[in-house]
């Protein structure tokens, strides 16, 4: 006999927004951006295709969206860890840390930020950008108050530092050792004995 097609349940529409995007999520970073399909995340929520195209008007409207609100968690991650109200050194290590975190309790979001196979399409390398600089003044902010240096160059460190951070975390999600607390304290003393090497500005925690 043939299986009966699975009764929907019926949610609020913006509860089923977010559930969409949840398991959008999930196909997305698992198979990437051109194997996916909108059969496929239809199917993998339970919904009928027609339900999930009143959400979104196609997949790459609902691929935007995603990375907005990936992009938009994390900054604000960030942000909090940047501005948690300790000495500097706290803050590069708790900014570090978020990288490590974002890898070792969600893997799969890192993958859909970072390593997605549309990184080449305008509006994501813009949204990706826009992040990264975003990050960079951030931590930069730090700099420029540990070290007195001009803001321009304060926020390229401030580039290379996430940049750095990123990058680490990522080859330690492919070979998680040494532990995750080990791996955030090396990078973060190697970034934090970098910005040691300026003169000190009168101003810094």
């Amino acid at each position: 006999m043939p299986t009966p097609p699975r009764k929907q349940t019926r949610l609020p529409r913006a509860q089923r927004h977010a559930q969409l995007l949840g398991v959008a999520h999930d196909v997305f970073a698992k198979r990437g951006y051109h194997a996916a399909s909108m059969d496929d995340i239809a199917n993998a929520a339970g919904v009928s295709k027609p339900v999930l195209y009143q959400h979104f008007p196609g997949k790459r409207e609902l691929y935007l969206e995603l990375l907005d609100s990936e992009l938009d968690r994390l900054l604000a991650t960030i942000t909090d860890a940047v501005r948690i109200p300790t000495e500097n050194r706290d803050r590069v290590a708790a900014t570090i840390g978020t990288f490590f975190e974002m890898v070792a309790q969600d893997a799969l979001a890192h993958r859909l930020v970072f390593s997605s196979d549309l990184a080449n399409d305008p509006e994501v390398s813009q949204r990706i950008a826009a992040f990264q600089t975003s990050v960079a003044e951030e931590i930069g902010a730090v700099i420029e108050a540990q070290a007195g240096l001009p803001h321009a160059s304060a926020v390229l460190l401030g580039h290379a530092l996430g940049g750095a951070a990123q990058s680490a975390a990522a080859h330690w999600q492919t070979s998680p050792d040494p532990d995750q607390e080990t791996a955030s304290s090396l990078v973060s003393r190697l970034a934090w004995r970098g910005i040691g090497g300026f003169p000190q500005a009168d101003t810094a925690n």
